[in-house]
């Protein structure tokens, strides 16, 4: 066993047990004492384990906070700001707004932030930037908070009828002519409960999307009234969704 292994190895080992002891180490590697002590100063050094007292303890990175705007970590983002602000043109004073998760979602909340419209989510990071910012009117969807997807689920006697939006927009894993995918089931399904309380189902994805069948079928294309994505999509499948009836535009 060569020396990256070892290191790469004995990394492992920490990360599933937490502190080991050099014996304790020796014994699952097969290393001799020295070889461990002398690995454990190397990756102590490297600033990939911490050396303890007669033993190692693994290094746990800090967790680094998911911006739904930093550039550098959401794909596409120039394109997904042009997405955003063509779907705030379909955003009247007055109406009301259904906005699910996602990078896309949320440049949509910042572009009609402090307009006249009623905003409706179950995405907390959303929600939050709005009632930073104060947008008049956000109601946020109540039931149990999901910390993995930063999102708030519905009970199954879901207060969801109470409320009524003009739009919904959404995005997902992929759309084909068949419809939207999407790779997450505890959001689609948390999403699809919202659905019967919209009047029309706008799609936002990236041209990066068109082609994909990703997950499970969210929507139906018969269901889905607008798509935004960008120029670079597949044009084969624009105009399958545009000979269904739905509105493609292109930006």
């Amino acid at each position: 066993m060569t020396e990256t292994q070892r290191h790469h190895l004995l990394i492992n080992l920490l990360r599933e047990h937490d502190v080991l002891s050099v014996s304790e180490i020796t014994e699952l590697l097969g290393t001799s004492p020295a070889t461990t002590r002398r690995d454990i100063i190397r990756l102590d050094k490297e600033g990939k384990v911490r050396k303890v007292r007669n033993g190692a303890e693994a290094i746990t990175p800090e967790r680094e906070t998911w911006l739904p705007l930093n550039p550098n970590r959401a794909l596409n983002h120039d394109e997904k700001v042009r997405i955003a602000r063509a779907a705030s043109t379909f955003i009247h004073p007055g109406e009301s707004v259904v906005i699910n998760c996602g990078s896309t979602a949320f440049l949509l909340g910042q572009e009609i932030c402090n307009k006249k419209v009623q905003i409706i989510t179950n995405y907390l990071p959303l929600a939050n930037y709005l009632i930073e910012h104060d947008h008049e009117s956000v109601i946020i969807m109540g039931g149990q908070y999901s910390k993995n997807h930063s999102i708030i689920l519905p009970p199954q006697e879901s207060s969801s009828s109470l409320y009524a939006g003009h739009w919904m927009f959404t995005s997902g894993g992929g759309l084909t002519a068949e419809g939207l995918y999407k790779t997450d089931m505890l959001t689609a399904i948390s999403e699809q409960q919202m659905l019967g309380m919209v009047g029309k189902l706008g799609v936002l994805v990236d041209s990066s999307k068109l082609g994909q069948r990703a997950g499970m079928l969210f929507s139906k294309a018969e269901n889905i009234d607008l798509v935004i994505t960008g120029q670079q999509a597949d044009a084969g499948i624009v105009n399958a969704l545009k000979a269904q009836g739905i509105e493609v535009v292109l930006v």
